[in-house]
This record gives C-alpha cells, sequence and structure tokens, in this order.
C-alpha cells in the first residue's frame, strides 16, 4: 500500500487495569508473562508492560485507571466479548499449568475447525482464548 511504511505490526495492546502491581502479579504469576518495562512516570503514573516469555506477539500495556469513567471499563474492555488470543504450541500443557496456577477457565477446552481453545479470564474478568490453532 502506497504511503505506508512495509514493515509495520501491532506491538502494544493497553489494558486498562485497577491496581498496577497486582496486574503485575498475576500476569507474572499465572501467565508465565515476562515484566518487560516498569517506568515511574511521575504523578502516580507508570509505563508498565508486560509480554509472553521470549516475547513474541504484541505486548500489554498495563494502564492503571485514573478517574471513574476509566475504572468502569475494567474488566469489561470488549463488552463481554473475547479480548485477547494467547496462542500456544501446546495447549495441553498451558491448560493444565494455568489450572495449577488458579486461572479461572470458563469453559471446558473444545476442539474447532481453527484449533484447540478455551476461553479463560484474567483477574478482572476480561475474557481471552487460550487457543492451539491447527497448523
Amino acid at each position: 500500500m502506497t504511503g505506508f511504511a512495509e514493515h509495520r505490526r501491532v506491538a502494544t495492546v493497553a489494558l486498562v487495569v485497577a491496581n498496577y502491581d497486582e496486574a503485575i502479579a498475576w500476569y507474572v504469576e499465572r501467565l508465565g508473562f515476562l515484566l518487560v518495562e516498569d517506568v515511574d512516570l511521575g504523578g502516580g503514573k507508570r509505563w508498565v508492560t508486560v509480554a509472553p516469555a521470549r516475547g513474541q506477539g504484541a505486548r500489554l500495556l498495563l494502564a492503571e485507571a485514573s478517574d471513574e469513567a476509566q475504572g468502569k471499563s475494567i474488566g469489561n474492555q470488549t463488552g463481554g466479548r473475547v479480548f485477547l488470543f494467547l496462542e500456544t504450541d501446546d495447549f495441553a500443557r498451558d491448560h493444565a499449568a494455568m489450572l495449577e496456577k488458579g486461572v479461572e477457565f470458563r469453559e471446558a477446552p473444545r476442539f474447532e475447525p481453527y484449533g484447540t481453545v478455551a476461553v479463560f479470564a484474567d483477574l478482572y474478568g476480561n475474557l481471552w482464548d487460550l487457543i492451539e490453532p491447527k497448523r
């Protein structure tokens, strides 16, 4: 497409959270993500990013709600639909590890034409798919 750089990607997705530290702990301890950045911006604001191990895929910017309007979106950033998709190369391994860590799955694993999938909720109730795509 003319006028755009040839190599672009979605690198970071903002996720509104109630508290930086509890969100960091949940994503690191329950999903095995890495804390990539935690930079104090002053005035109580921080630039906090987490990402799956090995840095594959987009990072999550954990954005602490700064007012009532933002606070209302915590846990429901997509109106109740699945928000994010965590892709794995071994569904059974990751599903078992996440259950062991206390991740709440909203359904049993199912087999779809596109892969093995199950919906889980993060600490605030945002819905995710854990998915192993068919290759």
